[in-house]
């Protein structure tokens, strides 16, 4: 893994009400994947082995927020994918985007 360290917080099983809200960023080109799930190891490792159609092997997880309820999940999976939502990622994750830039 270039660049980026990360680690996933070992939760045990998934809850019944555990909903997961994943940001995946490329490092290389900066574009970022926003998604939910309720089982974020096996989401994780979909996007790893590049068996979805978007192909986004090089994606790298930056932010991984947990949520016990359905529908506060998908407002936040919503908001990230705004505008405003993209703007406050950008943000918040201004150094970790900055760890692949030339010096």
């Amino acid at each position: 893994m270039r660049g980026i360290q990360y680690r996933l917080l070992v939760l045990g099983d998934s809850k019944k009400n555990e909903y997961f809200v994943y940001v995946l960023v490329n490092l290389d080109d900066k574009r970022s994947y926003v998604g939910i799930t309720t089982d974020i190891k096996r989401r994780l490792k979909e996007h790893q082995t590049a068996k979805l159609s978007h192909k986004n092997v090089d994606f790298k997880p930056v932010l991984i927020e947990i949520f016990s309820n359905k529908k506060d999940a998908q407002r936040r999976e919503i908001y990230l994918k705004t505008s405003k939502g993209k703007f406050a990622l950008r943000a918040m994750l201004k150094e970790t985007l900055k760890i692949n830039k030339p010096s």
